[in-house]
C-alpha cells in the first residue's frame, strides 16, 4: 500500500470501526485505522458476561479516573474505556438503546441542520440486524446484531411484574414509538456471542486491500501545514511512524470524548490558553475542545436475594460456575449470556418532566465498588440513571506528554435538577423493589439500606456511592458558537482535512446508553465524508 492515505481515521472503536467498514467498502480509497490498543482476541470478550473481567484490565481499558470534585462529588469516579480493537464496544454491557425522538430534535433546535430523529432514524436502521425483524423504527441486514435475552429470568420478569404493580405500563420496545415504560433490555448479540463494533463492522472489511489496521499503535499528534491537517504521528513500538494524506484527503479522529479531545489539544487545537501552558504551539484557538463534558450518572441501589440465581452465585461458586459454562456452551444460554442489565426501565420522576428523565436498569449482581468481586451473596442491582443531566464538566491535558492521562473534571451534581430528579428517581425505584411481586425474593436492602430514609440521606447515599454510567459526551461539541468545535458536517471549525467522529460531537446528551448513537454517527459521518469528496 502507498504510504499516503486518503483517510486516516485514529481510534478503532465504535464509530472508527464504522468508518473503517464504509469508507473502505467502495475500493476507491485507502484508509488507514490506527488503534492504541490490541486485538479482540481474548475469548471473554466474546463471552457476553466478560465484561466483568475488563472492569481493571489495562490490557484492554484506559482505566481512567475523573478528578476529585470541589462540590458535591469530592472523590474520584473510576472511568473504564475501551482500548482495543472495537474501542468500549468491546467491554460495555451490550446494552442497545438510541435515546428518545426528542433527543435528536433538540440536536436539530440548536442549529445542527441534519441531525434530527427523522434524519438520524435511518442510520439507525442501515446499521441494525434487528432480531424481531423490520418495521418502521427496525432495519435487518446491518452490520450491527440487536437480539433479545435467549430466555428469562424468574427475577427480571418479577421485577417487570412489581413495576406494573407500582402503576407504570409495560414497554416491549424502547427504541419503538414510546421510550417510556417497563421490559426486557436488547443487547448488542448475536448467536449469544457479543456483537462489538469490532465484530459487525470492522471484521468484515478486514481483507480489503484498501484497509490498513495497525494496532499498538498511539497516536501522538496531528501534523498541519497552516491550517490543513496533512498527517499523524504515532507510536509503534519504540518507534515514532508519520503517516500522511494524500491530497484533499482527512484524518478523522475517533478516540471518544476522552482522547478526541486529547489528541486535538495535544496538537494545538483548543483553549489558547492551557495549549500555551504546556508549551504548546496554537494552530487553532478552539476554547470549546476539552468543555461541554456530559455524563450519566447513578445511584446503584443493591439488594440481598434469598435464592441462589444471580450472578454473584456465579462468581462465588464453583459449582454454580461448572453449570452456567455448561449450559452456554450448550445453548448460549444462562447468566454467561446476558447483557449488564436483563430488565429495566424509563420513568418521569421529577414532576417537571414531560418526558422520561430517569433509567432503571435492573441487573442481576451486585459489588460494593465496581470492577472488585461480587458480594459474597446472593444479589442484584438497580441502578438508578439520570438521563439527562444538566451539570457540565470539562477535560483538559494535564502534560505535553501524550501519554500522561488526561485530567477529567465531569462535576456530577452541581446543578440542583440533577440532585432533585435522581433522588425523585430512588424513591420510584424503591416503591418498585417493595411491591409484592418481588417480595419472595428479596431478603434485604443492602444499600443505601433501610435506614436512609430522608432526602439529605439520600443525597449524601449519591455523593458517597454513585457512579458513573460510561458514557461521556459532548468535547467536541457539534454546533455553531463560540464553544462549538465542529460543524453539523463534523468538520473542525476554522482547519482543513480534519473532523471529529464520535459521542464527543454530541450537543446533548441522550436519553439512554450512547453506544447505539455513537455508531449511529459513524454511519451519518461516513455518508458525509463520501459525499464531500465527490
Amino acid at each position: 500500500m502507498s504510504e499516503h492515505y486518503h483517510y486516516i481515521i485514529v481510534g478503532a472503536g465504535s464509530a472508527g470501526c464504522v468508518l473503517a467498514n464504509r469508507l473502505s467498502a467502495s475500493g476507491e480509497y485507502r484508509v488507514l485505522l490506527l488503534e492504541a490498543g490490541g486485538r479482540d482476541s481474548n475469548p471473554w470478550i466474546h463471552i457476553p458476561l466478560g465484561y466483568a473481567k475488563h472492569f481493571t484490565n489495562p490490557k484492554v481499558n484506559w482505566l481512567y479516573h475523573a478528578e476529585a470534585g470541589t462540590e458535591w462529588v469530592q472523590r474520584k469516579v473510576f472511568h473504564p474505556r475501551g482500548k482495543i480493537l472495537g474501542g468500549s464496544s468491546s467491554i460495555n454491557g451490550m446494552v442497545y438503546i438510541r435515546g428518545q425522538k426528542e433527543d435528536y430534535d433538540h440536536w436539530r433546535q440548536l442549529g445542527n441542520t441534519g441531525w434530527s430523529y427523522d434524519d438520524v432514524l435511518p442510520y439507525f436502521r442501515k446499521a441494525e440486524d434487528q432480531e424481531r425483524g423490520g418495521d418502521d423504527f427496525h432495519g435487518t441486514g446491518g452490520p450491527l446484531a440487536v437480539s433479545d435475552p435467549r430466555e428469562p429470568h424468574p427475577l427480571a420478569d418479577a421485577f417487570l411484574e412489581s413495576a406494573e404493580q407500582a402503576g407504570y405500563a409495560r414497554n416491549a420496545d424502547f427504541n419503538g414509538a414510546e421510550q417510556e415504560g417497563f421490559g426486557y433490555y436488547q443487547w448488542t448479540m448475536r448467536n449469544g456471542l457479543r456483537c462489538s463494533a469490532a465484530v459487525g463492522y470492522l471484521k468484515p472489511a478486514r481483507h480489503r486491500s484498501n484497509l490498513k489496521v495497525i494496532t499498538q499503535a498511539h497516536t501522538t499528534r496531528i501534523e498541519f501545514d497552516g491550517k490543513r491537517a496533512t498527517g499523524v504521528t504515532y507510536r509503534k513500538g519504540n518507534a515514532l511512524v508519520t503517516a500522511q494524506l494524500a491530497d484533499g484527503g482527512e484524518v478523522l479522529v475517533s478516540g471518544g470524548a476522552y482522547n478526541s479531545p486529547q489528541l486535538l489539544q495535544l496538537s494545538g487545537v483548543g483553549p489558547a490558553g492551557l495549549l500555551r501552558d504546556h508549551g504548546i504551539e496554537v494552530v487553532a484557538d478552539l476554547p470549546g475542545v476539552g468543555s461541554n463534558l456530559q455524563d450519566h450518572y447513578n445511584g446503584p441501589l443493591m439488594y440481598k436475594i434469598n435464592q441462589p440465581i444471580t450472578a454473584n452465585d456465579v462468581a462465588n461458586k464453583l459449582s454454580h460456575r461448572i453449570k452456567a459454562a455448561f449450559k452456554y456452551a450448550v445453548g448460549r444460554k444462562g447468566l454467561l449470556h446476558m447483557g449488564v442489565a436483563y430488565a429495566g426501565g424509563f420513568i418521569k420522576a421529577h414532576p417537571n418532566s414531560a418526558t422520561p428523565d430517569i433509567q432503571l436498569l435492573f441487573m442481576l449482581l451486585s459489588s460494593e465498588k465496581v470492577g472488585e468481586a461480587a458480594h459474597p451473596w446472593s444479589g442484584v442491582s438497580v441502578v438508578t440513571t439520570l438521563a439527562r443531566p444538566e451539570s457540565r464538566g470539562s477535560v483538559e491535558i494535564a502534560s505535553a506528554d501524550p501519554f500522561t492521562p488526561i485530567a477529567i473534571h465531569p462535576n456530577y451534581m452541581t446543578e440542583s435538577k440533577d440532585r432533585d430528579t435522581l433522588i425523585y428517581g430512588l424513591k420510584a425505584a424503591r416503591e418498585i423493589m417493595n411491591q409484592s411481586a418481588l417480595a419472595p425474593y428479596i431478603e434485604a436492602e443492602h444499600a443505601p439500606g433501610s435506614e436512609c430514609t430522608t432526602d439529605e440521606q439520600l443525597l449524601q447515599f449519591l455523593k458517597d456511592a454513585g457512579r458513573t454510567s460510561y458514557h461521556p459526551i459532548g468535547t467536541c461539541v457539534m454546533g455553531s458558537g463560540t464553544m462549538a468545535v465542529v460543524d453539523e458536517r463534523l468538520r473542525v471549525h476554522g482547519m482543513k482535512g480534519l473532523r471529529v467522529v464520535d459521542a464527543s460531537i454530541m450537543p446533548s446528551l441522550v436519553s439512554g446508553n450512547t453506544n447505539a448513537p455513537t455508531i449511529m454517527i459513524g454511519e451519518k459521518a461516513s455518508d458525509m465524508i463520501l459525499a464531500d469528496a465527490r
